[in-house]
């Protein structure tokens, strides 16, 4: 008789499983066994089978979450972007952050170019690619960051917002240029790049040069204090040509263009 015989093995594995707070393995356990059974696996065939089931479904829900918790506006992806007006060299480049590589080397993106040429869609593709690597990514437009950082001023927490921000390892900073800052938000923003300087990630879009960006901060000082920390250990990707948008008013969209600021 057989060390098994007289034994609920399925209801035994079913309960450690939940114990464990397996639920892919209660899932999937017994029909995995049947195919084990059908091929002749190996007991280390059979294991490793269902524990990659588990750790499958764990690795996409952790996606799915660390995405969800970002506020991304909307789901853009590097596969979705029409690189027809982009150099080859910048298509290059673009290939490479896609890799991830630069978050843990804590070096930045910055994406410059008149509105329309991709630079939102680029952010959050990389984004996208962050959060599937499995680090934390936060989006905002940069009037949402000053937003919250402001409030948290307000309460005497601005210390305590900057640290939770920091644990994000990638922080995108949307759209900086669209609405100028008065004194204290261009502040506010040295702050928050100044905070995340050589320790953490940031992507930065923006439709003017950085000799622009005196305008925006108000303060050719800030700025430029701003700009040193920013590309000191940055990719700067300027995007040029036709809005994206105004490109397909006039010759309808290409299949695959679907793109944002």
């Amino acid at each position: 008789m057989s060390a098994g015989a007289g034994r609920d093995l399925a209801g035994e594995v079913a309960f450690l499983a939940r114990e464990l707070k397996t639920p892919v393995i209660t899932q999937t356990f017994a029909q995995l066994g049947e195919q084990a059974r059908a091929e002749a696996w190996s007991h280390e065939e059979y294991l490793a089978a269902v524990l990659g089931r588990q750790v499958a479904s764990r690795t996409a829900n952790g996606t799915r979450m660390r995405i969800s918790a970002a506020h991304f506006p909307a789901t853009k992806t590097i596969e979705d972007f029409s690189f027809d007006h982009v150099p080859a060299a910048t298509r290059d480049l673009l290939a490479h952050l896609a890799t991830t590589t630069f978050i843990p080397k804590r070096e930045n993106v910055v994406l410059l170019g008149p509105p329309g040429t991709g630079k939102t869609h680029l952010a959050i593709a990389l984004g996208i690619k962050a959060a599937e690597a499995a680090y934390p990514v936060a989006f905002d437009s940069a009037t949402g960051w000053i937003n919250r950082l402001a409030e948290a001023h307000a309460r005497g927490s601005l210390e305590r917002e900057l640290r939770r921000i920091h644990r994000f390892r990638l922080l995108i900073i949307d759209e900086v240029g669209y609405l100028p800052f008065d004194a204290a938000a261009a502040s506010l923003f040295f702050q928050l790049i100044a905070n995340r300087y050589e320790t953490g990630s940031v992507i930065v879009t923006s439709n003017l040069p950085f000799s622009r960006w005196g305008e925006t901060l108000g303060d050719d000082v800030v700025a430029a204090a701003t700009i040193d920390r920013l590309v000191h250990h940055a990719q700067v990707i300027a995007l040029d040509g036709d809005s994206y948008r105004t490109r397909a008013h006039r010759t309808g969209p290409p299949p695959a263009a679907r793109t944002s600021k």
